[in-house]
């Protein structure tokens, strides 16, 4: 909750589990993956390649578009191996997200 209020609530609560969980509850690592992804996020071209590819999410059960967009930022920036869905799958319907929508 400390990183989310950091962040004035704006991020997606299941983004930050999922980041703290790889680093091992790092808070520092844990802000500068969110900076460097959020920054990456900002990119015009990076949000139409989600958009073009947000289908195929859909249909696989990952409905959560933050988390949709960090696997797609950490395969294009070798962080994870597999596909970026197979991240997403795994990190979703496999693992599940703690955090619903109100």
């Amino acid at each position: 909750m400390q990183i989310s209020a950091m962040w004035n609530h704006q991020i997606d609560a299941n983004l930050i589990f999922k980041i703290l969980e790889n680093t091992q509850g790092e808070i520092d690592q844990t802000i500068e993956h969110l900076t460097v992804f959020e920054t990456w996020k900002l990119q015009s071209n990076n949000i139409k390649k989600y958009e073009q590819k947000k289908q195929e999410f859909i249909e696989k059960r990952c409905c959560n578009h933050q988390i949709n967009l960090f696997c797609i930022f950490t395969v294009e920036k070798k962080l994870l191996s597999g596909t970026s869905i197979e991240n997403a799958i795994i990190f979703t319907v496999n693992n599940g997200l703690p955090f619903v929508k109100k």
